[in-house]
């Protein structure tokens, strides 16, 4: 549940303590950033304190300054600091425990207390983690990236040993200077990649490489790595499977195998099902047609194609979605609690945090596209509104904008996307291994030609399912064909038959192309089985039919000359059709009881098309 979990950090440290790690450190300032991180963080996690009463007094102290970022203030203005942070503690009438031990037995407490905070349960609900009872608490000593005795280099930062967003086999990461950990994953600071350390600390580079790698060979998997540098010696913080891209999953898998780092049946276990589900995800249709609409271009943090209306918080995306909206959560940077609008959302964009940032490694594991650290953009949460800095352009919440997560570009508008080819060598490969592991024939849900087609490229072995009412979604024509039916019958009109054969027609079409795409294998058809709801509108409360301007009153006025009939009469009969349940209704047998020409029809299409 990675950083879904409180942490605290500093812990120990009190009044008379910090002197004495000044005097140690030979460096007060060290010992003073260390001290107001721990107000900060123990009086947020441990005390409930509002984190944005913390953030405004820095924010206050850096603009009196004359500053950008928190490891430009001195030590005089981080002992103001500290005194700042102590009134936001007064004004809560809280205050610091002196004592370490009473910091500890508190912060273990608040620990074991953030398994059930909002975050975490919707982290384990929607990666279905279930029949745990809690957690364990780790207490360890510290290592400080921002401990600088002018001996040697200080800094923190995140390793995967391959690119979790492609799979190359490199080292993918960032570190920071002057810091600790919460500070690249929180994205407070823009961070410097990886690579660049080869050029700054070239021995401490060499060691990382080769101690990531053995855990790599060890672990017979990607890795995810939190390191810390102090004074100029590394220390390795933690390790653990890395979250990856659905086409870095697959890359992944078939390069170790080929490598000797694991079998074909270990690879097969390392690419979950929705990592091949990522596959099929949309891309945009021509990169090239929208390149002058690109108003920003960020980190490209998580790759795919996202279109869709701007929301700034979590809350909106969640209930967009649940109102079947496409949203893209515009934030200036994520934190776990944003975990259930990330979620809902299309695709992710943050103005500030890197590769390693919280939104870019939740989007990763779930293969969402996201860009992150677009400091070109200004997000401000409270008033809805973004503003591309250079222009002055501004997007409110509501707005639709493109995303491309494999270039870092955002786009104004909504841009044509389209399902990438399934055809991969690595996949080809993939599917082989799996093919003969399997135990069990996979058939599909299939409703169109196209979709059968699909199916059959991507090694299916028939049709499980083929859910004839979802053939006339398609077009308003089909929707309008399946209306007349449905009011032909039921009025027994003079043209119930050629109502039913107008959908003959369409059916026999596409039956033929699904039996073609089959080329013999099983295709298993569930007849007309219609919740009426779904293709005909909802009667109003209030108002006669036409006059009232309903849309169930506009389309009883068009099939009444149709079906030689009054207005009155059609609505009255389909008024009649309304479902309290539409999972019970005249699904299934029942309308071909009530209607057996109905079930005739298809039953001689089906009849007919098999033999074509």
């Amino acid at each position: 549940m990675p950083g879904m979990m409180d942490t605290v950090l500093n812990l120990g440290l009190n009044d008379t303590i910090v002197e004495g790690l000044a005097k140690q450190a030979g460096n007060e300032r060290f010992a003073l950033d260390c001290y107001r991180r721990l107000l900060q963080m123990f009086g947020d996690v441990v005390l409930g304190i509002e984190h944005d009463e913390f953030e405004h007094e820095i924010v206050m102290l850096k603009k009196k300054a004359g500053v950008k970022f928190d490891c430009e203030l001195g030590a005089d203005h981080l002992r103001e600091l500290v005194s700042r942070y102590k009134e936001v503690y007064a004004r809560n009438r809280l205050e610091l425990p002196q004592d370490p031990w009473e910091q500890l037995r508190m912060g273990i407490d608040a620990v074991f207390r953030s398994w059930n905070i909002p975050r975490a349960v919707k982290y384990r609900e929607i990666n279905k983690i279930s029949g745990l009872k809690g957690t364990a608490v780790n207490v360890q000593a510290m290592v400080y990236g921002n401990y600088n005795s002018g001996n040697g280099a200080s800094g923190t930062g995140v390793l995967f040993t391959r690119n979790p967003a492609t799979g190359e086999d490199r080292l993918y990461g960032e570190f920071l200077m002057d810091a600790q950990g919460e500070d690249v994953v929180a994205g407070i600071r823009t961070p410097t990649p990886i690579a660049e350390m080869k050029v700054l600390m070239p021995e401490i580079y060499r060691e990382l490489h080769d101690t990531v790698k053995g855990l790599e060979v060890h672990m017979k998997d990607m890795q995810d790595t939190e390191f810390t540098v102090q004074d100029g010696r590394l220390f390795m913080l933690q390790t653990r499977n890395g979250k990856r891209t659905g086409a870095a999953a697959l890359r992944i898998a078939i390069e170790m195998e080929r490598q000797g780092l694991v079998t074909a049946d270990e690879a097969v276990l390392m690419v979950e099902p929705r990592h091949l589900d990522q596959l099929l995800h949309p891309m945009f249709v021509s990169e090239k047609a929208y390149q002058r609409d690109v108003v920003a271009k960020g980190l490209a943090a998580s790759p795919g194609a996202a279109v869709g209306k701007i929301v700034f918080t979590a809350e909106a995306a969640e209930e967009a979605a649940k109102a079947g909206e496409h949203v893209i959560l515009c934030r200036t940077e994520t934190s776990p609690e944003d975990v259930g609008g990330m979620h809902a959302a299309e695709g992710i964009l943050t103005s500030r945090g890197g590769m390693t940032s919280h939104a870019a490694v939740v989007a990763r594991g779930w293969g969402k596209p996201c860009v992150c650290g677009c400091e070109a953009l200004q997000i401000d949460e409270k008033r809805g509104v973004m503003t591309v800095v250079a222009t002055h352009q501004e997007f409110k919440a509501g707005a639709y904008i493109s995303i491309n997560g494999a270039t870092g570009e955002v786009i104004k508008g909504a841009k044509p996307v389209q399902k990438p080819s399934a055809e991969s060598g690595d996949l080809a490969t993939f599917m082989k291994w799996v093919d003969a592991r399997r135990r069990l024939k996979v058939l599909t849900n299939a409703d169109t030609p196209e979709d059968a087609k699909v199916a059959i490229t991507n090694g299916a072995q028939g049709i499980g399912l083929c859910r004839t009412e979802h053939m006339f979604f398609a077009t308003a024509q089909r929707i309008a064909a399946v209306r007349r039916m449905i009011a032909a019958v039921e009025l027994n009109s003079p043209q119930a038959d050629e109502a039913l054969a107008e959908l003959q027609g369409y059916q026999t079409q596409d039956f033929e192309g699904l039996f073609r795409a089959m080329d013999g294998k099983p295709v298993t058809i569930r007849l007309l089985d219609p919740p009426l709801h779904e293709f005909l509108p909802q009667a109003e409360e209030s108002g006669a039919c036409g006059a009232c301007g309903s849309a169930l009153g506009r389309l009883c006025d068009q099939l009444a000359p149709e079906l030689g009939v009054e207005p009155a009469a059609v609505q009255a009969k389909l008024e009649a059709l309304k479902e309290c349940n539409p999972m019970l209704g005249l699904r299934g047998c029942r309308l071909g009881v009530l209607h057996p020409d109905i079930t005739r029809m298809q039953a001689d299409i089906t009849g007919a098309s098999a033999g074509c």
